[in-house]
């Protein structure tokens, strides 16, 4: 099977690429894949690891273009499955020289939002050793919520190794109350959390980072909480130990933001699968998220391993 598994939504993006055109005026786009869970798995492939990925695609052109890009990105695709009366995500995308790119979403009642509970049944974790679970996905729909919590229950009943990224995508739930308590409640399941210091002002009123990670080490199963502190790097702490910080990476222009939580978590992953040390794991997190804000893409700055080697060669560190 596979050393890493996740489930999610992919979506096929057509982005801009008239700079600072908004989505009205702009006429020229190009078609990308992404998705935040996907965005995990492609780094984590890249990176040398088996990945499985759950998901739900339409049984349409742009469902057909996602599974060959799930391929020509060497991850699993065991259980992506295909759906006749269902369409596939997608959304359109600004192109801008400053601040986060515009999007807009197609996605209500799409393919994924109808992966049933059943599927989960079918995969196979024999072989796991991290999972990777996000906010977005039981947002999308009930169905997918109930899915979502099936997985996870299995994954724990396994005592798989779990990373849980909030996410939070206030357009895609009922209302901010919903939100905040669904994702406080699922985040507990975790045995790592990876909040942003804006969600944690979002999810808990805070955006001090001890405060955040204080807060989901109440749960049993949590044991750490990483706090993505944006450019100054991330706020570490485990369960009855004093925090620490790991710095982040001077970064000379920031193209666009987008994958660069996804590309923290995948950094911290593989590292994890490969028994570096915690601030190692914390640092290429780092250095992955810092190498992918200065691309166009969501997952195009994600590194190979002689990339993040040539990476870690420029800026005089090396893991551990």
């Amino acid at each position: 099977m596979s050393e890493f598994i996740t489930i999610g939504e992919p979506i096929v993006t057509f982005a801009s690429t008239d700079a600072d055109a908004d989505l009205v005026h702009a006429e020229n786009f190009k078609k990308i894949v992404g998705g935040a869970e996907l965005n995990v798995a492609i780094g984590v492939s890249r990176l040398g690891h088996s990945t499985q990925y759950i998901s739900r695609v339409g049984n349409d052109p742009l469902g057909t273009f996602v599974k060959n890009e799930i391929k020509s990105n060497q991850v699993g695709a065991d259980y992506v499955s295909s759906d006749n009366d269902n369409w596939t995500a997608f959304q359109l995308k600004e192109k801008v020289t400053v601040g986060d790119p515009l999007t807009f979403n197609f996605r209500r009642n799409s393919a994924a939002a109808h992966l049933s509970s059943g599927i989960i049944d079918r995969v196979d974790l024999s072989d796991v050793k991290i999972a990777h679970m996000s906010g977005i996905f039981p947002a999308i729909s009930k169905t997918a919520q109930t899915s979502f919590r099936h997985l996870f229950e299995r994954l724990n009943q396994r005592n798989i190794f779990t990373t849980f990224d909030p996410n939070l995508r206030p357009s895609l739930w009922p209302n901010e109350k919903t939100m905040i308590k669904t994702i406080n409640e699922l985040a507990a399941f975790a045995d790592v959390v990876l909040p942003g210091t804006n969600e944690g002002e979002i999810l808990i009123g805070s955006k001090d980072p001890e405060t955040i990670a204080d807060f989901y080490l109440q749960a049993d199963k949590t044991k750490t909480v990483i706090v993505k502190v944006g450019p100054q790097g991330a706020y570490v702490k485990n369960k009855g130990q004093s925090g620490y910080y790991v710095n982040g990476f001077k970064v000379g222009k920031v193209v666009d933001t987008v994958g660069a939580g996804d590309g923290f978590a995948l950094g911290y992953i593989t590292a994890t699968l490969e028994g570096k040390s915690q601030k190692s794991a914390v640092m290429r997190g780092n250095a992955v998220g810092a190498l992918q804000v200065q691309t166009p893409g969501d997952n195009d700055g994600y590194p190979t391993v002689k990339k993040l080697a040539d990476f870690y060669a420029k800026e005089g560190v090396s893991e551990k």
